[in-house]
């Protein structure tokens, strides 16, 4: 009689009874295994009756292994951030600070006075805990911090905007990551939006024009993402700050400036190009500033508001505020991240800052030491100049000097894949026909992984 296939397969019972699935049930539980186990064994039976062999049992195993963790395993996970963009929106933007990670896991692991005032014995706000540190660093009156920017940004047109003209430029109608756009956020606040000027040329005159008694706002948002060059004309955030001043009617319009980004330290100190800090905006008299806490601050994702007390207080008091706060962990971080501003430290102690002052020379020595280390892995290794972005929307074409590791090999796109399924995944990019590691945004912490990852794939690749 021919041997039936079906007999070589395992019970149920029998392949969660081996030892080397115990560690799968230790880590995701007895019932999930098991119901991967059943799907993978009618999977097998079903292959059988097209035609197919049975596989032996320690092949099962593996494919039990590998099918459980696939389905089970968190899809949230840490990589090595290869491509030299320092602000990767997509690889999980700015990085925390130790002192960062160390205020979250501190109140996350202990209650904490998120909404108690302790001198008073009462119920109190959870956005007091950044404000004083925030307007100590940028001279704002007040200071509101939401979940992200968009929210900031729309939190700010629904209170001060809502069924009102809000007045901006067409060249400053940004989209940001996503495809989320500044005239989606304003239909969403319910303002009406006023353009104004052309794509590379508005003139002051151009907002004089356009206002009118229904008009409640300026909003001027900064091209982080993009550059127009050439033929350009803007009018500056004072001029229009002080052309509200010098209506001859009475009139309750607020200017707001949306940096997006939003820098505390001056750009031009690290060698690149002038990126308006939140204080230029302070100082140049705008009722309201936005931007972001996790790019070119170096915090947690949050929005950061500022502006005069009398409007702070009213968004504080806005229904739609409760929608967008901000948790106890992200609160902490911020703290963490300011009070490394305040101490003058931020270029030493915040990894983005960190990453963008990082000598030139000491990324070459790093790179060097990297094609020592892999000049037996049996593949074309050499170092090219290159240049690290700083990424999240921040200084477009602004790149800093650095040196790439080059790996060469005939499919680099295979290189890649094999790179990113690693563990931990290792994210690196194609330049010509080379596969290039940037050290600028690998941790030192992170090196021995990256060259045993970039070993063992060229080992598997040959």
């Amino acid at each position: 009689m021919p041997d039936n296939p079906y007999r070589h397969l395992p019970g149920l019972d029998a392949l969660l009874a081996r030892p080397d699935i115990l560690p799968l049930i230790n880590e995701f539980g007895r019932e999930p295994v098991r119901d991967e186990a059943r799907a993978l064994l009618d999977a097998i039976r079903a292959d059988i009756r097209a035609g197919g062999s049975a596989p032996s049992e320690d092949e099962i195993v593996v494919r039990l292994q590998d099918l459980t963790r696939a389905h089970l395993a968190p899809s949230l996970t840490p990589v090595i951030n290869a491509t030299g963009v320092i602000v990767h929106t997509n690889l999980g933007r700015a990085l925390l600070s130790d002192a960062a990670q160390q205020a979250m896991m501190a109140v996350a692991r202990s209650y904490s006075n998120l909404e108690y005032d302790l001198p008073a014995g009462k119920r109190g706000s959870r956005y007091v805990h950044a404000e004083d540190m925030l307007t100590r660093l940028t001279g704002a009156e007040a200071a509101l911090v939401v979940n992200n920017n968009a929210a900031a940004v729309n939190l700010v047109l629904r209170t001060l905007a809502a069924g009102k003209e809000v007045i901006i430029s067409r060249s400053e109608l940004v989209e940001i990551g996503g495809g989320f756009r500044i005239p989606d956020i304003l239909a969403q606040s319910g303002a009406i939006l006023v353009e104004v000027g052309t794509t590379n040329r508005t003139r002051l005159a151009d907002y004089e024009n356009a206002v009118t008694e229904r008009t409640g706002l300026l909003l001027k948002v900064h091209q982080s993402n993009y550059r127009i060059i050439g033929f350009t004309a803007e009018a500056t955030l004072a001029e229009l700050v002080q052309m509200v001043q010098d209506i001859p009617w009475p009139a309750s319009i607020h200017v707001v400036n949306d940096l997006g980004s939003g820098t505390l330290l001056d750009t031009r100190a690290y060698g690149l190009a002038y990126e308006p800090t939140v204080q230029d905006s302070i100082n140049a008299g705008a009722d309201v500033v936005t931007f972001s806490g996790d790019k070119l601050l170096g915090g947690p994702q949050a929005g950061i508001i500022l502006g005069r007390k009398e409007i702070i207080d009213e968004l504080k008091r806005q229904p739609l505020t409760r929608a967008y706060r901000v948790d106890k962990t992200t609160l902490a971080a911020l703290q963490a991240t300011l009070m490394a501003y305040l101490r003058g430290t931020a270029a030493e102690e915040i990894p983005v800052w960190r990453m963008i002052s990082a000598p030139a020379e000491e990324l070459e020595r790093r790179a060097r030491a990297w094609a020592n280390a892999l000049a037996d892995a049996g593949a074309r290794i050499e170092l090219l100049p290159g240049g690290s972005a700083v990424g999240g929307g921040s200084l477009p074409g602004q790149t800093l000097p650095t040196t790439l590791l080059a790996v060469g090999c005939p499919h680099p796109q295979r290189l890649l894949t094999a790179l990113r399924a690693c563990s931990p995944p290792v994210i690196a990019r194609v330049q010509e026909d080379w596969v290039v590691f940037d050290p600028r945004t690998i941790l030192p912490a992170q090196e021995k992984i990256l060259l045993k990852a970039i070993r063992d794939v060229l080992a598997i690749l040959q």
